[in-house]
């Protein structure tokens, strides 16, 4: 006998209530994965659907399956540490090809492991980490730029980076190159003037004649400089200096901040952005710091007999030196200026701005002679440091060994004194000159404010000063009216007095 559809109604819809209660693990339930499983049964058609059900049935549970909660953490973003450190890693890569095409060609990088050494001796040492990364960073530029020549120049410290720099020689033919672009800057047409002429109203005044800028490979741009922030970061040439930008150097005075794109906020103002005042205070200090020992250099052949004082451009290594001992090298007059002494006009050479100017004007020369300027003539080359000023009643140089108590193994090195930071010393037949400070000259002692006056004793009491009660109208009345009185006495006494006189 069958049973009722009432009843099994109500069994199937409790069985179908059981079958669609979720799971606690998975959250799915089996009435939904079972019309899945079957749905794709019906859409595929296996052979033989008894033995790949289960499998059928586990692939339908991977499809619903999804990670809420990962345990994986985000990639974090490389930190400026991170980044500094990626770049400072291609320093050390090793190319074979480039270690055999030096064994050929002489080395354009001196020792510079060999120098930090001297160095460390002195006190003046960047650390030994820091110099090698400098050196492979020397390494790179060199191979990059294929210079003849490079060296450690310093390091400048800023507010907010620093600037390593590097001072190479130029490339053969470089100089011709940029002397001609320099020659063709700025050049105006003739038509454009007389329309701007036309245009505006004419003026008498003459502005003075610009100074021009020495040639590359000759005086303040002898040698061409790159810089960087940090070791590994890529290098950048810094411009050739101009007279005006060193002018303008000589009369302010402003700690780097570390771009070379900051301008330069002073007064008078600066001709050029960062960049340009620390071309300007390389070729200040390399001016007055770079000094070498008494015969290491002398002139070549065909600049001896040319005039000393105007400062000649080409000399060389002296075969001849065989090295001043330590003993000889305590006194100043054992050391020498290499490198030219800048004139006030900006130059190492002097340059007749007055003929310029005539040129200029294309004015013919009348009866009266004008008179001609006389040049200004610097030091002569290879002048001894015993002949520079003091400064501030400071003397320029400092003297000093490593240590007193092995002499014959000791390092001689002299300190300027004007320019904190230029150090150089000798051992032997090898010195060098490195400079690591904040690229400012010594301006005498810091500036104090001058002391207040003491204060003012204070004014004596007493009844002028002291101040007193308002009168009330009463009293402003009776005041008056005893004022009253007096001029009437007084007026009575001297009518009396002159009725006296006519009797």
């Amino acid at each position: 006998m069958s049973e009722p559809e009432p009843e099994l109604d109500r069994r199937a819809a409790a069985f179908k209530a059981f079958l669609m209660k979720s799971s606690s693990r998975s959250n799915i339930n089996l009435y939904d994965h079972l019309t899945q499983v079957l749905l794709r049964i019906m859409d595929e058609r296996p052979d033989d659907a008894a033995d790949v059900f289960e499998d059928i049935s586990r692939d339908v549970k991977k499809m619903q399956y999804v990670d809420k909660q990962s345990t994986l953490r985000d990639e974090s973003e490389a930190t400026a540490t991170e980044e500094h450190a990626g770049l400072q890693k291609q320093l050390f890569v090793h190319n074979d090809e480039a270690d055999q095409e030096d064994e050929l060609v002489e080395s354009a990088l001196p020792n510079l492991p060999e120098v930090g050494f001297y160095l460390e001796q002195l006190g003046v040492a960047l650390g030994r980490e820091e110099l090698q990364r400098v050196f492979l960073a020397l390494k790179q530029l060199v191979d990059a730029h294929a210079l003849p020549r490079c060296r450690f120049w310093g390091k400048i410290l800023g507010t907010e980076g620093s600037y390593v720099i590097a001072e190479a020689e130029y490339r053969e033919g470089e100089e011709d190159e940029e002397h001609a672009g320099e020659e063709g800057f700025g050049d105006r047409s003739d038509e454009d003037e007389e329309n701007e002429m036309n245009l505006l109203p004419q003026s008498t005044h003459k502005p003075p004649p610009v100074v021009p800028m020495e040639a590359p490979g000759t005086g303040t741009n002898k040698y061409v400089y790159y810089v960087c922030s940090e070791p590994g970061f890529p290098w950048t040439r810094l411009p050739a200096v101009t007279p005006a930008q060193i002018t303008a150097a000589r009369q302010i005075r402003k700690l780097f901040t570390g771009r070379l794109e900051a301008p330069v906020q002073s007064y008078p103002p600066f001709p050029g952005n960062e960049g340009n005042y620390l071309r300007a205070q390389v070729a200040r200090i390399s001016a007055g710091t770079q000094v070498s020992p008494g015969g290491f250099y002398h002139l070549k052949e065909e600049e001896e007999h040319e005039d000393e004082a105007a400062g000649p451009e080409g000399f060389e290594l002296n075969p001849d030196f065989e090295g001043v001992s330590v003993a000889k090298l305590m006194d100043l007059s054992s050391w020498a200026h290499h490198t030219q002494h800048i004139l006030q006009q900006g130059r190492c050479t002097w340059v007749n701005l007055a003929l310029k100017t005539q040129e200029s004007e294309g004015e013919e020369e009348g009866d009266e002679e004008r008179e001609e300027p006389e040049p200004e003539v610097g030091p002569p080359m290879f002048t001894p440091l015993s002949q520079d000023e003091e400064l501030f009643h400071t003397p320029p140089w400092t003297l000093k060994t490593s240590s007193q108590l092995t002499p014959e193994h000791a390092v001689a090195f002299v300190r300027s004194n004007l320019w904190p930071g230029a150090v150089a010393y000798c051992t032997g037949r090898k010195f060098e000159n490195v400079y690591v400070g904040w690229g400012l000259k010594f301006s005498g002692e810091a500036y104090s404010p001058p002391v207040p006056p003491p204060p003012q004793r204070e004014y004596t009491s007493g009844p002028e000063v002291t101040e007193a009660l308002d009168p009330t109208v009463e009293e402003e009345q009776e005041l008056k009216d005893a004022l009253e009185e007096q001029e009437a006495e007084k007026e009575e006494q001297e009518e009396t007095e002159e009725e006296e006189d006519d009797d």
